[in-house]
Parts: C-alpha cells; sequence; structure tokens
C-alpha cells in the first residue's frame, strides 16, 4: 500500500491490526507512526491504551503479551514498535513441529489492537516466512530513498504543501547542500518557513539568510559560471571554496560537477532538443533547460569527454591516491583552470 492511501485510511479511521513500515527512508516510516500515535486515540485513552515500545528492550514473546491485551474503555489500543529490526527472535527459523509465534499471531491478529512495526533503514528478507505472513495479512508499506534528481521537485511540492512557492534555483541549491535525506530536509524548510509569510516565493536569498548556503558561493553557481566560461566567477568561487574546505569539501563538489558535465553529453546526444524533452532526458526542471543549452555551445562533444575525464582523475587524487599531497582547494582551482582552457 502506497503512503497517501495508508495516510487516507487512517483519517478516515479505517484501521487495520498490523502495519508493518520498513526501508532506507525514515521519513514516511516516522510520519505515519506519528499519526497514529497522535490521532488514533484522544488524551484520556492513551494513557491506558497506548504503548511505544523499542526493539532492543523486547523480545517477541513479550510484545505479543502486549498484543493480546484488550482495551480498557477504548474500541482500540495502539502498541509501536520503534527500532524493530532490534527486536529479539524477529525472524526464527520454524521447526518442523513449532511455529513462530509472531507469524502466528499476525495470521490471527486480536482485531482491537492496531500493532504498528517501525522497521528502518532496512526490509525483510522477502524469502522468509514472516515476510510471506506479513504480505499476506498486513498492511507493508516500502519507504524507499528518492533518487536525487527527484529531490528538487519533491522540495517544491513540499513548499507547496506549506503555502508557499519555491522557485527552481532555490529548489535545487536545497537539494544539492541538504542531500536527500527528507528529515533533515523539511526540518530545514520548517524553520525557514518560520520567517516568511504565506504564500512568499523562497528564493536563493531566503535560503542563505536562514539556512547559510551561500546564494553566490556555491555548486550551483560553479556550474552555471563554467558553463558559460565565466572565467572571472569560475575562478572566485573555487577560491572561496579553497578558502572554506570544511564547507565545501571535494567530496561532495566533484560527483556533482561530473553529474553535470554527463548531462551535457546527454544533451550532445539528443536528436529532439526541444525544451520538454531535454528536460526529461536530463531530469531537470525546464526552467535550467538554456543553462545547458548554453554549457553544450561552450564545450563541444569532445571537450564534454575531456572534462568528464579530468573530473574522474581528479577524484582520485582529492582522495591520496599515487601519493597526490595537493591540497584539496588547489586540486580545485587547477580543475577548473583546465576546464576552462
Amino acid at each position: 500500500m502506497t503512503y497517501d492511501q495508508i495516510i487516507k485510511d487512517l483519517k478516515n479511521k479505517v484501521y487495520h491490526p498490523v502495519y508493518f513500515l520498513q526501508g532506507d527512508e525514515p521519513y514516511y516510516i516516522d510520519k505515519i507512526s506519528d499519526y497514529i500515535e497522535e490521532h488514533v486515540l484522544n488524551s484520556s485513552e492513551k494513557e491506558f491504551n497506548q504503548s511505544i515500545l523499542y526493539g532492543k528492550d523486547l523480545d517477541v514473546l513479550t510484545l505479543l503479551s502486549y498484543a493480546k491485551r484488550y482495551p480498557m474503555m477504548s474500541n482500540h489500543q495502539v502498541v509501536i514498535v520503534k527500532e524493530a529490526h532490534d527486536l529479539k527472535n524477529l525472524v526464527v527459523k520454524e521447526e518442523k513441529d513449532q511455529k513462530s509465534p509472531l507469524i502466528e499471531y499476525i495470521s490471527h491478529p486480536l482485531a482491537s489492537t492496531i500493532l504498528v512495526f517501525c522497521y528502518k533503514y532496512k526490509s525483510l528478507d522477502k524469502r522468509t516466512k514472516l515476510w510471506k505472513a506479513i504480505e499476506k495479512n498486513c498492511i507493508s508499506f516500502d519507504s524507499k530513498k528518492l533518487y536525487d534528481n527527484k529531490i528538487p521537485e519533491w522540495v517544491t511540492q513540499y513548499a507547496l504543501s506549506k503555502g508557499f512557492r519555491l522557485n527552481p534555483k532555490a529548489s535545487v541549491l536545497l537539494a544539492e547542500y541538504l542531500g536527500n535525506e527528507l528529515t533533515k530536509i523539511t526540518n530545514e524548510i520548517d524553520k525557514l518557513l518560520l520567517n516568511l509569510k504565506a504564500g512568499d516565493e523562497i528564493t536563493a536569498e531566503h535560503i542563505e539568510e536562514n539556512i547559510g548556503i551561500s546564494k553566490d558561493f556555491n555548486v550551483f553557481e560553479l556550474q552555471a559560471a563554467l558553463g558559460k566560461k565565466n572565467i572571472e566567477k569560475a575562478n572566485r568561487i573555487a577560491n572561496y571554496f579553497a578558502s572554506n574546505p570544511k564547507n565545501n569539501p571535494m567530496v561532495l563538489t566533484l560527483p556533482l560537477l561530473h553529474s553535470y558535465f554527463m548531462k551535457i553529453m546527454t544533451y550532445h546526444s539528443l536528436t529532439d532538443k526541444s525544451q520538454n524533452n531535454v528536460a526529461s532526458e536530463l531530469g531537470v526542471n525546464p526552467y535550467f533547460v538554456p543553462e545547458y543549452e548554453v554549457a553544450a555551445r561552450s564545450f563541444s562533444e569532445q571537450q564534454t569527454i575531456r572534462i568528464i575525464s579530468q573530473l574522474r582523475e581528479y577524484d582520485i587524487r582529492s582522495k591520496g591516491v599515487n601519493n597526490s599531497s595537493t591540497a584539496e582547494g588547489d586540486l580545485l582551482k587547477e580543475l577548473v583552470y583546465k576546464i576552462l582552457h
């Protein structure tokens, strides 16, 4: 079942006896379990009918002793198992004459109990009998990490859900510097929104003022300067990075530059260079297509191939391979010079 379907059912008070929430993206797992924790029972019911447990403190039999209780003065009781991957004896090998107590419960759960497993950062082996029982009898949800190229659009939609607009440049800036950890992204956006009025457009200036990401000295601006062959601006940003290596490490800068030039390479290979097709093939917002058109004029296909090779070389050098002792900042300045000349 999808996240939206689960939340819709919960809001409509359609509850299920067992929810198994797993996967390497904790954001959606937390959102579902938090909704159940906060909304299924009222404040007076929670005192006797809501249990928040932690896997490291539990074994299966203890958990089932909670799950098999009947609610007091309520239609339901809620049992939420956080860090369920640490639950002792969660997956056991079934002997010929002995079945797993957890599988037995999952197959015939108590209708008045809402049992929630928060199995974060990993997934159950789908070959196990436990998973097959979960798939057959429970509401299961697999929370997967978003691909990096999906983050800007997700950030934009999140801002819209809060009543704010986010311009494309700002969304990319957030995605590049906050990564793909959705909880971290939403926390930073929520803090930023406290200083804005509903309906405002979030800009790069707002991000710089409230989150601390420079609107002028970042990889996004470095890419744009390189694409336009703006030597002065590219060198100014490279010098800034060199003087602030902790905030602009090569380990983050080089992969983003590599991705940028790979997109330029893809642009060269396209026969249909209409804006919508380019945006689709490159996985970017149509707003940025003109930037790639300019960059493709600045660098021929052969030049782009050479630059991609140089980026790989400098990635190796930045990791100290081949006894390279050049400082990261000097490596970047050297690389920028080679790209532009």
